[in-house]
This record gives structure tokens, sequence and C-alpha cells, in this order.
């Protein structure tokens, strides 16, 4: 004569349990006593979703429902005064018939619910995050609040790629992003009515369904960028910058945003040689090589519209922003003549070299940046 509740499985993690008002899906078996079933929600293919606590189900089952945790399993007996009573249902359920509920709850949310965040790893640099209309490049598993796996961006090997806060994505995630370093890790859970609402996405995700995206960002930049320089090194004597025309030759690592290494010309055991200011590299980089000495070392950190733009290249993916590294070795210009500087002159100085003497003297040759070549 009593509602019957006996909870069958119930998961470590339970971080929220049905309340009245509670929105829920779940998977059932419905059966008489002898073991008869009457009705079932696996075979129909869908779960069974509901409003609890607002009379949109027989009186024992809004009872039976609340304090359930996702993915916990109940078995429920109501007695006919708290299912159909003396009428029942024609051709379904007799008169004064006991029902047997064999319950999994698979979801639940509240149309209070907002957008959780929960970070559980964040880097000690952080020199930006994202704000709304950056554009970002992160990895991600999505699932269900049951931990089925609908979607995985790590499974087709490629990041996701959109802007942000400008309604590329569903609003959950639009929020869900904004604030994220690059290397952070968070779990963003959003509920339906920020998600794909009561029709789902017409494929994976079903009508009603919370969303749970694990997401790692591995790149950010905003279109309006400009390049960034971070001097690590300027030597004390800097006689000439370099300015558009010169030829450099130069060390660099190029790297993502990410610390993901893409080319290093200190592997090649070669400097990488140009003009600049010609268009003979990329326009960042062609902007981040001015105004350096020889000997000096950077960091120029470029937007891919001033890189690789959203194709990519080679180990280099379409709108990445790169890190190069770079060190300068030597520089000069085409127009330059010979360089004279005198270092010591006799006071008695009667004799001078010209065209055609033979004369015999000592060196030390070096490069610019002062490697020696050879000595007599």
């Amino acid at each position: 004569t009593e509602l019957g509740v006996e909870r069958r499985f119930v998961p470590e993690s339970c971080p929220r349990a049905v309340r009245p008002g509670d929105f829920v899906r779940y998977h059932y078996l419905g059966s008489f006593p002898d073991g008869t079933r009457f009705d079932s929600s696996y075979d129909r293919g869908s779960t069974f979703n509901v409003f609890v606590g607002r009379g949109q189900l027989i009186a024992g089952m809004d009872q039976a429902l609340v304090g359930m945790c996702v993915n916990e399993r109940r078995f429920v007996k109501i007695p006919p005064k708290l299912a159909y009573g003396s009428e029942g249902v024609p051709g379904v359920i007799p008169p004064n018939a006991v029902l047997h509920f064999d319950v999994l709850l698979i979801d639940l949310w509240n149309s209070e619910d907002e957008v959780q965040v929960q970070t559980y790893f964040k880097p000690e640099k952080c020199p930006r995050t994202v704000q709304v209309s950056d554009f970002v490049r992160y990895h991600y598993n999505g699932t269900f609040l049951d931990g089925t796996l609908f979607d995985s961006s790590h499974n087709r090997m490629r990041t996701y790629d959109t802007y942000v806060g400008i309604g590329w994505l569903i609003p959950g995630m639009d929020q869900g992003l904004l604030g994220m370093c690059v290397g952070e890790k968070r779990i963003i859970t959003i509920p339906p009515f920020l998600a794909y609402g009561e029709d789902g996405d017409g494929k994976e995700i079903p009508g009603q369904a919370s969303l749970v995206f694990d997401v790692v960002l591995l790149d950010l930049h905003n279109p309006k960028d400009g390049i960034a320089i971070e001097n690590q090194l300027v030597p004390e004597s800097c006689e000439r910058r370099s300015q558009t025309g010169d030829f450099l030759r130069y060390h660099y690592n190029g790297t993502l945003l990410d610390g993901t290494l893409f080319d290093s010309s200190y592997s090649r055991n070669r400097t990488y040689d140009t003009y600049v200011g010609k268009g003979y590299v990329i326009a960042g980089m062609d902007e981040g090589l001015l105004g350096v000495c020889t000997g000096e070392k950077r960091r120029i950190i470029i937007p891919p519209h001033l890189g690789y733009g959203e194709e990519g290249r080679g180990k280099i993916p379409g709108s990445a922003v790169l890190v190069f590294d770079i060190h300068v070795v030597d520089f000069h210009n085409p127009s330059d003549s010979v360089s004279i500087t005198v270092h010591y002159k006799p006071s008695n100085c009667t004799v001078l070299s010209k065209k055609g003497d033979y004369l015999k003297y000592h060196y030390n040759a070096s490069l610019l940046d002062g490697t020696l070549l050879d000595s007599t």
C-alpha cells in the first residue's frame, strides 16, 4: 500500500540530486508484479523527458525520482493509489494494479541553471585571456551528463577553430570559453536551453540534453592584433639597427602558442638568410626583424593574418599564432661600403701603403657577432 524505493546503484560522485521543479531524462522498464512488461523507454529508443513535481507524472513516480543522482538506478514499487487507481488504463494497465519500475537517471537540470565552469589546470603564466570577438583554437571531448561521449575533436585530430562571443557557438560555450588562458583546461557544463534545446542537433544530441565539454585551449588571437615583440637580450653596444632593405642572417626556434615546435634553424645548423621589408618572409616577420641589433635576441609573436592565415602551411595549422625566438647573427645593406676603424696608428707615419705594394700583416678574422673565423 506504500511507495517502495530500492536504490540498486548509486554513483560515487553525486554533485546534484533531483529536486521538485527539475527537468529529468531517464530510462525505465515498467512491469507488473508477475514480471510481465507493459512499457519500456528502451524499446522506443528514447529517454522519458519530464518535469518532476509538477503533476506531469503519476504521483508515485513524482515522489520516487526526488533525490536521484545522474547514473543512479532505482527499483520503484508503486501502489495503485499512487498510480492509475481503480480505473487503470484500458488495454494497458488493469484496475488496482501495482506497478514496478526499473529506473535509470540520465540527465537533470533546472530552468534556473547557468553555465558551470570548473578549471582543473591553469598555467602559471597567463599574459592574456579569451575575450569577446577573439578567435580561438581548442580541443574538446563532449559528453552527456551520464558520461556518454557524443563528439571529440581529439578523435578527428583537428582543433575546433572559431570566434567567441559573436554567436558562432552555442550560447553556453560562448560563455564558457571566456577568460581562458592558452594551456588552460576546464570542464564546461551547459544546460539544454543554452545548448541545443528541445530539438537537439538532429544527429548525436537528443532534445533537452545537458552537455559537458572537457576543453583545452591551444591558441587565441584577435583579428585586430598586430605583432608583439619581447626583447630577451639587447647588446650594450649597438651601432646600427636593421632597416628595410637590409640583409639579415639569424637563428630561430618557431613554436605554436602552446609551445609545440614546428621549425628550427638550429636543428639545421644553418642561419636563415633573407632581406627584410621586401616581402621575402611572412608579413609579421618582416615587421618583427626591423630595428634589431647584431647579437640581439627577441621573441616575435605573430597573429595568423600576419603569418600563414587560415590555411596554414606544413606543420603549421590554419589560423595559428606563431612564436619565433630569434638571435640576430649578422646584417648588412647591399649599398654598404667598407667600414674602417683605426685602433692604433704610429705617430711617425711618413710612408703609406698604396696600390701595388706588397704587404705583410697579422689579422684576426671574425663574423659580425664575434665568431672567430681565422687568425695568423
